[in-house]
C-alpha cells in the first residue's frame, strides 16, 4: 500500500510540473519583432513582449536629476541635435557644425574636429582647438553660443548667433 501511495505522489508531482512547463509560453527570442530589451547596468538583459506592456513611465524626478536629461519639458531630445547646423560666426558670416550620433563633431571653419554631448537639453561641443560651442533652444528658435578657449559653458559667451538645422527630420 505504501508503495502505491509513493508512486501516486510522484506521479502527481510530475504531472503538475509538466503542466506548469507546458502552460508557460516560451520567451520571445532576443531579436523578435514586437519586443523590447532592457539592458541593466550589470549587463544582464530582460526581454518583454510589447503586447503585454500597457505603458512605460519615467519618474519626473529621475529625469530632472540626470546630468544628461533635459532641464525642462520643452527641451528637444538628444536625437534632434544630430545633423548639420548652419550657424553664425559672430562676424556676419555663416559656417557649419555637424553633430554625429556617436558624439563626434566637425566645424567647417578650419575643418576642426570635436566631441559633443547632450547636457540639460542642449548640445555642448568641445573642439580640439579648445574652443566650445553650445546649441540651445531659445523659445521656438535655436542659437549658437561661442566660448573661447579657457571659458566654460556657464561663462558669458563671446558671441551668440542664430543656428538652423539644415537637415530636419522627424525624431
Amino acid at each position: 500500500m505504501r508503495k502505491n501511495v509513493v508512486v501516486a505522489g510522484v506521479s502527481l508531482i510530475m504531472l503538475f510540473t509538466l503542466a506548469g512547463v507546458v502552460a508557460r509560453p516560451a520567451p520571445p527570442p532576443r531579436s523578435a519583432p514586437g519586443t523590447i530589451v532592457i539592458v541593466f547596468k550589470d549587463g544582464h538583459r530582460q526581454t518583454f513582449n510589447l503586447s503585454e506592456i500597457e505603458r512605460v513611465e519615467f519618474p519626473a524626478a529621475a529625469v530632472a536629476a540626470s546630468d544628461n536629461g533635459p532641464a525642462n519639458a520643452d527641451a528637444p531630445p538628444r536625437g534632434h541635435y544630430v545633423g548639420k547646423w548652419e550657424c553664425g560666426d559672430g562676424n556676419g558670416s555663416n559656417f557649419y557644425i555637424t553633430l554625429k550620433e556617436g558624439g563626434d563633431a566637425m566645424r567647417s571653419i578650419g575643418d576642426v574636429h570635436g566631441r559633443w554631448a547632450y547636457v540639460n537639453g542642449e548640445a555642448r561641443v568641445t573642439w580640439d582647438d579648445g574652443a566650445q560651442d553650445a546649441i540651445r533652444k531659445i523659445g521656438s528658435h535655436y542659437q549658437k553660443f561661442a566660448y573661447h578657449e579657457g571659458k566654460s559653458f556657464t561663462d558669458q559667451p563671446d558671441n551668440v548667433t542664430n543656428a538652423r538645422l539644415t537637415n530636419p527630420r522627424p525624431i
